[in-house]
């Protein structure tokens, strides 16, 4: 069986594990990300990595929420996490003799909810993330299709303003609720107060879904998924917006994700034994 080391670095944790190539989870190691600090963000990976035993680790592949050199493995920029130019291929070589495969959070995911068991018949599967940030990939004959720039960052036009789609997420959020001249909002109060059927905060949820079914359709339109599978924080509120989405795009199979909150664990693992396979 072969076994990879699978990364996984969100604005919140960080997650290490050691992945094989059934799709299995055998060892995993959660620390805190941090933030604005580029020299302790990767001492506290390197941390988490020798945590674990790597004996039989053929190779590292690492999903992080930003944009990245893929050739170089270098991260160009995390905006949620305030960290960038990081050479991280060669620092993770230095730290572990192994050779690193780097891609952004929301492409690896989405290559192994093409490879679920569920999802594996489409051609063309669409992932979306809604946490800390907001991501999208999309997988083609379960092969990722290359970004130049992550799509939860596309502005748009919302009333009378503009702004990037992420206002929907969480590390953006107060930028939605300024908006809506409520700077106390939050996403957990939103939810709760429009569970309680109280008006005006079922008002804001109606806005905030408009904003990600916008999000959604730009999605549809642009690449012509067969599928969009949803995951992320969010999803934990899902009674409270997850049908409308639904319905209100119905020419497209909506899913939850099949891996759950593992889909970047699992991704990241499966990319680099297809980069590794790649380069035979």
């Amino acid at each position: 069986m072969k076994k990879v080391l699978g990364i996984d670095i969100g604005g919140t944790n960080t997650r290490v594990a050691i992945v094989n190539d059934h799709f299995q989870i055998e060892q995993c190691v959660i620390k805190p990300t941090i933030c604005n600090d580029k020299e302790k963000f990767m001492a506290n990976i390197v941390s988490a990595i020798k945590e674990l035993n790597l004996d039989d680790v053929l190779a590292i592949g690492a999903g992080v929420p930003g944009v990245v050199d893929r050739e170089k493995g270098i991260i160009l920029d995390l905006p949620n996490v305030h960290v960038k130019d990081i050479p991280f291929a060669e620092i993770l070589k230095q730290e572990t003799g192994l050779d690193t495969f780097l891609r952004n959070d929301a492409e690896v995911a989405c290559l192994a909810e093409a490879y679920a068991p569920k999802f594996k018949k489409y051609s063309r599967v669409f992932f979306i993330t809604i946490s800390t940030g907001l991501g999208g990939a999309l997988c083609v004959d379960k092969t990722i299709q290359d970004y130049v720039t992550e799509v939860g960052h596309t502005v748009s036009k919302f009333d009378d303003y503009y702004e990037e789609f992420s206002i929907v997420a969480g590390s953006r959020f107060s930028v939605f609720a300024s908006h809506l001249n409520e700077p106390d909002l939050t996403p957990k109060i939103m939810f709760e107060k429009t569970r309680q059927n109280i008006k005006k905060y079922q008002q804001f949820t109606d806005k905030w879904i408009e904003i990600l079914n916008k999000f959604v359709r730009l999605m549809i339109d642009s690449y012509h998924p067969e599928i969009i599978v949803f995951t992320g924080g969010f999803m934990k509120d899902k009674d409270v917006f997850f049908k409308q989405v639904k319905q209100a795009n119905k020419d497209v199979k909506i899913k939850e994700t099949y891996f759950k909150t593992n889909a970047g664990l699992i991704g990241a693992g499966l990319y680099a034994l297809k980069s590794l396979d790649m380069e035979k």
